[in-house]
């Protein structure tokens, strides 16, 4: 399949004032959304922390090119959009995914070598078989209304599911509902790609260092999946208490920010010059 025109994939960027710390950051942001979602909060954040943050949109998401071919796009394809972006910037980024994209940064790792991987709620290696029976049991109706979501696009369901789905309780109604509009439609393609069970999954080098981050109230892949998760990558998980999935967005989103600078600083961080 043929890729975007380089011009028409969307990468939102924010540069710190001063001097950055290397590596970049290139964020891969899920199902249903796009670059934006990090954006919100996270790059702003860390670009006044001093990192040089990037976001990709993902083919047929926000404003890159491909909306009107969604469908046709399976996940190699988005695995070479992370490809291309991390091709444009500075140097080679470490790498953070959230929920699907966490699964697209786990086999961009596997082609290319990066400084580090950061995986948020991330689906895991193996496929979402597990956790979308899970889900059926552990809430029927959000299993419905994102089945809905699924099939027949952001116009189908219920907004108050998806919140659900998510953010933790902790927050606000009218906060979770900014964020309604800008859902949008999956690839059935993509999610036919990972959504049964893939049992020789696609996995990154172990000597990749890979920080696997689990939200304690996460509905779609709780803390059973993100263990199994990291046992597959052979690292220990961390979790953020009271979080849910959109750990981005949450009220606590910056002690999630904070967990994973200090992780990067920590691991792969070179000196500012």
């Amino acid at each position: 399949m043929s890729s975007p025109n380089k011009s028409h994939l969307e990468i939102i960027s924010r540069r710190p004032s001063g001097p950055a710390k290397m590596p970049p950051l290139l964020f891969v942001h899920g199902a249903f959304s796009g670059a934006w979602i990090w954006d919100a909060k996270f790059l702003p954040w860390f670009a006044e922390h001093g990192w040089e943050a990037h976001a990709v949109s993902l083919r047929g998401h926000g404003n890159s090119e491909g909306g009107d071919r969604l469908h046709d796009f399976g996940i190699a394809d988005y695995v070479d959009d992370v490809l291309e972006a991390a091709s444009r910037l500075s140097a080679p980024p470490v790498l953070i995914g959230h929920s699907m994209g966490g699964l697209v940064v786990q086999r961009a790792l596997a082609k290319r070598r990066f400084p580090a991987g950061v995986l948020m709620a991330s689906a895991p290696p193996y496929g979402l078989m597990s956790s979308t029976m899970g889900l059926a049991w552990r809430s029927p109706y959000v299993f419905q209304q994102m089945s809905m979501l699924m099939t027949f696009g952001e116009r189908a369901f219920d907004p108050d599911a998806i919140r659900r789905a998510m953010f933790s309780d902790k927050t606000p109604r009218d906060e979770a509902a900014k964020y309604d509009s800008r859902m949008q439609e999956e690839s059935r393609r993509v999610l036919l790609d990972i959504g049964g069970w893939i049992p020789f999954p696609v996995l990154p080098p172990r000597d990749t260092p890979i920080l696997v981050m689990g939200a304690e109230e996460d509905l779609l892949f709780p803390r059973a999946e993100v263990i199994a998760t990291a046992m597959a990558l052979g690292t220990q998980p961390v979790f953020m208490p009271g979080m849910g999935h959109a750990m981005m967005l949450e009220q606590d989103w910056q002690l999630a920010a904070e967990r994973i600078e200090s992780w990067i600083a920590a691991t792969v961080a070179a000196p500012v010059t």
